[in-house]
């Protein structure tokens, strides 16, 4: 009986801990969780504002009482429908530039190091880098940038938590994927993630392509459902998201009938996308064009975040399971 008592008073305790940080309509024990996977979390709301049925009604009335903007409206109507939206020239020529210049210095320097991955003898550009904000003060500007905050602020309805940054010389030519599997929450659907070209992007560069509207005509396609267990992605590692997750992509994509957009961005311009858009990078015809970019993913304050691939929590939770999660 006594223990009963006990058990309930922790289980009160535990449920008004999470209560006092996150957002889910049911209450979690975190320090249950072993594994952070999409099927150790009960299914919860809320969705994100803009996820909702009744979404558009939303941001109309929102409009008509004044609290959005024409322009704002828009942005949130585009979102609803296609998953992403462009904002043209953004960042200007001197924080673009200033940042590119602070990360050549920092390799030059090597305050960071970036692998070669030549993927051709003529390809003159060296790999990605991840996180260089963590070093770079004028990365980490543009990943707190306010022009960018307050879109992700309006897109999530929430308070933005900025979590991660890859920048590079070069077209990734990644395989179509969304954000998800990679960058996970409970509740789902509080990631999101922008890219910020550098120079005008020329089609033979390997653009950034994206696939409209199948953040809704494609399901988020997490681990569990594709019986990758964290055990097996920490032995096999990119070979069974190669042999598993990336041809489960492509069949919905042929199956749905999608066709790529390419972002032949000018320089400045900001690409934003749903946590579940599908998007890739285009194959580089050309070895030796520049492809100049930086991308920031975000998480939502109130959200559990945590990576359901390998089954880890986000390093935004380092300061303790309960405590507010920390700006990177």
């Amino acid at each position: 009986m006594i223990r009963s008592i006990f058990n309930n008073l922790k289980s009160q305790s535990a449920d008004k801990k999470f209560k006092k940080y996150y957002v889910a309509d049911r209450s979690v024990d975190l320090s249950k969780i072993g594994e952070y996977r999409n099927d150790a979390f009960p299914q919860s709301g809320p969705y994100c504002w803009l996820d909702r049925p009744n979404a558009l009604i939303e941001v109309e009335r929102k409009e008509l009482k004044g609290e959005l903007t024409l322009e704002q409206s828009k942005m949130c109507q585009k979102w609803i429908f296609d998953g992403y939206l462009i904002a043209e020239n953004l960042l200007g020529d001197v924080e673009i530039d200033g940042a590119w210049a602070a990360y050549e210095k920092a390799i030059a320097k090597g305050v960071i190091t970036v692998a070669h991955e030549p993927v051709s003898h003529d390809d003159p550009y060296p790999g990605r880098r991840l996180d260089p904000h963590m070093q770079i003060p004028e990365i980490h500007a543009l990943l707190h940038h306010p022009k960018v905050i307050a879109i992700t602020d309006l897109l999530f309805g929430r308070k933005t938590l900025p979590f991660q940054t890859i920048m590079g010389h070069k077209g990734s030519s990644q395989n179509p994927h969304s954000d998800s599997i990679h960058m996970t929450t409970y509740p789902l659907g509080y990631m999101m993630a922008n890219w910020v070209a550098f120079e005008n992007i020329r089609e033979d560069s390997g653009p950034l392509e994206y696939f409209p509207r199948s953040h809704r005509l494609v399901p988020p396609l997490l681990s569990g459902e594709l019986s990758i267990s964290p055990l097996r992605f920490k032995k096999e590692g990119g070979s069974v998201y190669s042999q598993v997750y990336e041809p489960c992509v492509k069949k919905y994509i042929e199956g749905a009938g999608l066709t790529p957009s390419y972002f032949l961005a000018k320089k400045g311009d900001v690409l934003f996308w749903h946590a579940n858009l599908i998007h890739g990078g285009a194959v580089r015809k050309n070895p030796q064009l520049s492809r100049k970019a930086l991308v920031c993913h975000h998480f939502a304050e109130g959200a559990v975040t945590y990576h359901d691939l390998s089954g880890n929590h986000s390093r935004l939770h380092r300061n303790g399971i309960y405590t507010p999660p920390v700006l990177d």
